[in-house]
Formats: structure tokens, C-alpha cells, sequence
């Protein structure tokens, strides 16, 4: 089983020159955790998530040291959060994605999340135009559907 056999179609996708806090009403309103941003010719830039928010509102430091020390003052924190309509999403995007092919096995795209530690997938031609995307529930529920279908 390949990429193209279960990718979605149908790809929500994120303009760079919006703003973050536009952004991220868009991920709420999906509920979902990442959104691809593409050119105004549909090629993929950079993906943009809820790390990506979370990046940008609390302190620089989290990455470096793996925890912080909490800071009481919410004031601070939603005035960052507030800020968000002020920045580009192509400012806090992750410009290095992760892409699969439509020929792309099934078994290396759940590899890939695993080992990237990332929940979705762009599908990609080779100009970088976003065909679809695949997501771990994806991959899972095509999983479960070979095996029920006994084509293991």
C-alpha cells in the first residue's frame, strides 16, 4: 500500500503572509495541530502548528534546557499570545518539512513520523506542489482496514 492510496485530497492550507493569530483560529476551528503553508502557486514553504505557537509565546530558552521555570504573570503570556495577529506565519513556520511522494510506501511514511516525531505528512510532487497529506490517524486506519480485508 502506497501514499496515493490513502492520502486526503482535500488539504487545508496556510497563506505565509497570514498572521499567526489568523493561523491559529484556522487550527482551532479544524481541530486539528498542523496546517501545510503553501505559495500562492500551491508549493509547500513550511508547515505550521501548534509547537509553532508554542514556540513563539514562551520563553527561547524551553528547547535549549527542556523545561522551564514556570512564570506566573499570565498578563505577559497573553499579551505574546495577543501579538500573534502582529507576526507572519512565515515568520514562526518550520521551513524544513518532512514531504512523502504519492508512490511512497505506507510502512516508510509511519517510519518517518516515528522517527521525526511528527503527526503529518505533505504529499508532494517533484515541483513541491502539495498533492494531499497523510496524517498518523491515516496511516492507522489503513492499517487496520489491510488486516481486516486479510491483505497483510
Amino acid at each position: 500500500m502506497a501514499v496515493k492510496d490513502i492520502l486526503v485530497k482535500k488539504v487545508i492550507t496556510l497563506s505565509p503572509e497570514m498572521s499567526a493569530g489568523e493561523a491559529l483560529q484556522k487550527l482551532l476551528e479544524k481541530e486539528i495541530s498542523g496546517l501545510p503553508v503553501v505559495d500562492t502557486n500551491n508549493k509547500l514553504v513550511g508547515m505550521f502548528t501548534e509547537k509553532s505557537i508554542l514556540r513563539a509565546i514562551l520563553p527561547s530558552y524551553v528547547e535549549k534546557v527542556g523545561h522551564f521555570v514556570y512564570d506566573a504573570d499570565s498578563k505577559k503570556l497573553a499579551e505574546k499570545v495577543q501579538r500573534l495577529s502582529q507576526i507572519k506565519v512565515r515568520d514562526i513556520m518550520r521551513k524544513e518539512v518532512v514531504t512523502a511522494g504519492l508512490e511512497t510506501p505506507l510502512y516508510e511514511v509511519a517510519r518517518i513520523m516515528l522517527i521525526q516525531k511528527i503527526r503529518r505528512v505533505p504529499v508532494v510532487d517533484k515541483d513541491n506542489i502539495v498533492l494531499g497529506i497523510i496524517a498518523r490517524q491515516d496511516v492507522l486506519r489503513a492499517l487496520v482496514k489491510n488486516k481486516e480485508l486479510g491483505n497483510d
